[in-house]
This record gives structure tokens, sequence and C-alpha cells, in this order.
């Protein structure tokens, strides 16, 4: 199984079997990176300029090919248990789901919201024998854990844990009650200032 940097299972063998379309591509069939970056790498952006800027890939399964390849979470929706992130607004909470990374590129840091005591090395840099693309999908709080301190894997047949469960039903009342209609004098006691 592939292994974080500081050598925790990331829960699968090939992150590539799991691996999203590139986030640089279009949905024309043209390459991203090559239009707006240019500059960093002026080689590969003029193969893409030749070619009017269409992927040189072009499948799923020759991503590993591209230089430039990188796939991040872009669901809200735990890819191993079906766990839906509810977020409230002007709530500091953290969130239910998070991103994974399965492989780590060159990035030196993470965005990702890291769990408590599950995976703090995702902030770490990939070891010099890492894959140069980036790879993250997207684990509740509860199944991140389980993939980073056991050999859990992110395609088990999984359901929410229970936990998980009572933390987005309670989200959701909080989220009904207030969508609730109150009307001015009932949330600021306005009848009472009236009475005096």
């Amino acid at each position: 199984m592939e292994r974080t940097p500081d050598g925790t299972p990331v829960g699968i063998d090939d992150p590539y079997a799991v691996a999203g379309v590139c986030d640089h591509l279009t949905d024309d069939g043209r390459c991203r990176f090559a239009l707006t970056r240019s500059g960093d790498d002026p080689a590969f952006a003029a193969d893409r300029r030749g070619d009017d800027y269409a992927c040189h890939v072009g499948a799923e399964e020759a991503w590993r090919k591209c230089p430039h390849y990188r796939s991040t979470a872009d669901t809200r929706e735990c890819l191993r248990c079906g766990l839906a992130e509810v977020r409230l607004a002007h709530d500091d909470a953290r969130p239910l789901v998070e991103e994974h990374h399965l492989s780590y590129g060159d990035a030196t840091s993470s965005d990702a919201t890291t769990p408590d005591d599950a995976s703090a090395h995702d902030d770490a840099s990939p070891p010099d024998d890492a894959d140069p693309h980036e790879i993250t999908v997207a684990l509740c709080r509860w199944c991140h854990t389980k993939v980073h301190r056991s050999f859990a894997r992110i395609d088990d047949d999984a359901s929410p844990d229970p936990e998980a469960i009572a933390e987005r039903e309670g989200r959701r009342s909080k989220e009904l009650s207030e969508s609730a209609f109150e009307t001015a004098s009932e949330r600021f006691g306005g009848d009472e200032r009236r009475k005096r």
C-alpha cells in the first residue's frame, strides 16, 4: 500500500486508480496549465501551443504521463463511506469532510484541514522518490483517521461512523432551526420593549 512521508498508509495501492480528471483540463479539452502558467514550464507550454493547447494525454488511464497532472478533491462527500458535508454559515466548526492525500506531488504544503491527531503529516514535504503528481480525495474525518491509523482502504465498502452521523444530524438540525421564520419582535424581544 502507498504511504505518506511519515510512513502511514494512504489507503490504496495505486493512487491513479481513483484519481480524477486533471485540475488543469478545461471543458473543451485544453491544458489550462499551458494557457495560464507558460512561464513555469516554457518547453511544455510551447509544445501545447503548437497543438492549440490540446491536452496531450487525452485519456484518464494515461494521466501519469503528464508532468503537470494534478487531481484534487472537489467533492464534499466522503469517498469511502458517502458521508455528506454540512457546513453552517458563520460557524467555525471543523469540517466533516477533509482532503486526503494519496500522492503528494512536488508541493511542500497542503491546504487540507488535518484531523486532530491522524494526519499532521499531510503538511509534510514529499520524499525524494515520491510520485511528482498531487492526488487527493475527500474523506470524512472518521474515515481519514481509520485510513491513517490502520489498514483501512479508501475503496472499502464502509458505512458512516455513528459519531459522524450524529455530528451531521446535529448540524442539519441547527441548519433547519436557523432557517425557520421568526419575526424581528420574536427574535429580539420587541414585544417586551413596547410594554415599557
